[in-house]
């Protein structure tokens, strides 16, 4: 057996290890790099090293850590209800209220699981206070999430604008940017007039002041993490979050008296949170990330470095939310991206990625390869981590496209975008399964039995779909 097929075969096998045991496929990737490499291809353990993306990795660790301070200084509540009042109580325009913040979540840099964590319980509350479809509303978070992840600030477009410009393809940032998010805008509209957003619209808005009241979970209330939950790293996580709940008790006992005779001090809590106006703290949040766009996008300065210089200012405004975001950095998505990324590297070092890009190349035509390239990110997708198949197809698919095909290389890495995220619909996927347990109010097996088939159409009809319009036309 050649070198080339062990290589592959072996990312078969931590594909099929991740999805069944609930092992990070980040440490099968770093021993089947160490174990493929110096064994399979004679490597050097610093060859194998050479492989590891540290830019990608500064930027993974920055844009967590800042995401995680936003989270845990409530900016991110704040923007919601910002959002929900923005829409005058209107029940119909709730849907896309969710869809719109978590597509701008993963659009700023959010990993797609977080932004769907926090926000999947608010909206599914939302959707049985309001006689919504729960399955409605949670695929609305589901694809607002992967709409805005290609954006060139995300973690889905860092992850591939990087590796289509080392391969020297020709790309359009913005064209898969909008690609993803029109086409998972397009399907949403869809799931709204299936799914009865026509009967929202015609229902208006709900009797009483003010419009549409908050599910029973106040702002306050310490917001959902990565689907992984926080990695707790000694005594710094523990004291942060000590001080957090000593800070909230005290808030609440304060108002607990002066709501005392109108009403629980719970319910004066929440109340004044919810006209209370934002903290120095989240102006200040929103105005780093504002910062983080501008400085990115039209500076051209590393995401990675901005991030981590904006959190630490932030850091130094709030210790203790800096010791709790620490430990709440997206360390297990981390370790997976960076992990699939060094054995792609002893892949392209073996010569393993130019064999498969002519192999496939020889066995068809170059737009059935290209279906089929679709099918296998699909399905592949599916059932494990869109950042592992983003990592692992697309360099498989570089000889391809250098080849001289006729395919276009930008609409078929926008088509592979899609087709490779959109299916995290699938309860198999972290996605799939965070609105799965957010859920409220309904039969768990038959929910579970419509996410399956919802999955499972989806991934059989979005890669025909794309493969039409950005590869054939």
């Amino acid at each position: 057996m050649s070198s080339h097929m062990i290589s592959i075969y072996v990312l078969a096998l931590m594909f099929i290890v991740a999805t069944v045991l609930p092992i990070n496929m980040g440490v099968l990737a770093f021993v089947g790099a160490f174990l493929v490499g110096t064994l399979a291809a004679g490597m050097t353990a610093k060859g194998i090293m050479a492989g590891f993306p540290a830019e990608l990795f500064l930027t993974l660790v920055g844009i967590t850590f800042l995401f995680a301070q936003a989270q845990n200084n409530g900016t991110i509540d704040w923007l919601v209800r910002l959002a929900v009042r923005a829409v005058g109580g209107r029940i119909a325009a709730i849907p896309w209220v969710m869809f719109a913040i978590t597509a701008m979540l993963t659009a700023m840099g959010a990993v797609s699981p977080a932004a769907v964590a926090i926000i999947a319980p608010i909206a599914l509350g939302f959707a049985v206070k309001h006689n919504i479809s729960p399955l409605m509303m949670g695929l609305m978070v589901i694809h607002g999430a992967q709409g805005g992840g290609f954006s060139p600030i995300s973690i889905y477009g860092g992850i591939t604008n990087k590796i289509v410009q080392k391969a020297g393809l020709p790309i359009s940032e913005m064209t898969t940017a909008l690609v993803s998010l029109g086409f998972n805008f397009g399907v949403c509209v869809l799931l709204f007039c299936m799914m009865g957003g026509l009967r929202l619209m015609r229902q208006g808005r709900p009797a009483g002041r003010g419009g549409p009241a908050m599910p029973a979970m106040p702002f306050g209330a310490q917001v959902a993490v990565a689907a992984q939950g926080p990695q707790i790293y000694g005594d710094a996580e523990g004291e942060a979050s000590s001080e957090d709940k000593l800070t909230r008790q005290r808030s609440a006992d304060s108002l607990s008296a002066v709501g005392a005779a109108g009403g629980s001090g719970a319910a004066a809590l929440a109340k004044a949170e919810d006209n209370a106006g934002p903290t120095f703290q989240q102006v200040a949040t929103v105005t780093g990330l504002l910062a983080l766009g501008v400085l990115t996008l039209m500076y051209k300065l590393d995401i990675g470095f901005v991030a981590v210089c904006i959190g630490l200012v932030l850091s130094l405004m709030a210790p203790q939310v800096q010791k709790r975001a620490i430990g709440q950095v997206s360390w297990p998505e981390i370790m997976l991206i960076v992990g699939v990324s060094t054995y792609v590297g002893v892949m392209q070092k073996m010569g393993t990625i130019d064999f498969v890009g002519t192999s496939v190349a020889s066995l068809t035509s170059p737009l059935v390869v290209a279906l089929l390239l679709l099918f296998v990110g699909a399905i592949v997708s599916a059932f494990a981590s869109s950042t592992a198949v983003l990592g692992s197809l697309i360099p498989l698919a570089v000889p391809f496209l250098q080849s001289g095909t006729g395919v276009d290389p930008i609409g078929f890495i926008a088509a592979m975008a899609v087709a490779s995220t959109i299916v995290d619909v699938s309860p198999f996927s972290t996605n799939g399964a965070l609105v799965l347990a957010s859920a409220q109010g309904v039969d768990r097996d038959v929910f579970l039995r419509q996410l399956m088939i919802y999955g499972g159409a989806v991934t059989v009809i979005a890669p025909v779909v794309v493969w039409l319009m950005f590869v054939v036309l």
